[in-house]
């Protein structure tokens, strides 16, 4: 696997981990506002901010190296900020490079 492939693959992981730490973060915002359990959220929301801080700078890396075209990096940044987004932006965009 040459390097260009195994960032991919990290990214991937990365946009994965990110995805399913954006789903989680809504169960925890139930506990801390309903069920007045504050401490999953602190957690989880650190989580997915790394996650979210290391999936911008792996996708800024991959769009201006592998020359990605605009409306990749486009969608594939717009991905991070819906719930859902991540997986089909690894779908349609990342899965095919």
């Amino acid at each position: 696997m040459n390097s260009s492939n195994k960032l991919l693959s990290i990214f991937r992981k990365i946009a994965f981990a990110e995805g399913v730490s954006y789903l989680l973060l809504g169960v925890t915002m139930y506990l801390k506002y309903e069920m007045d359990m504050p401490k999953p959220n602190y957690i989880v929301g650190s989580v997915h901010g790394g996650l979210f801080i290391a999936y911008c700078i792996l996708l800024a890396i991959l769009f201006f190296r592998d020359k990605w075209k605009f409306s990749e990096g486009f969608f594939g940044f717009a991905a991070s900020l819906i719930p859902l987004g991540t997986f089909v932006a690894d779908k349609y965009i990342f899965r095919k490079k």
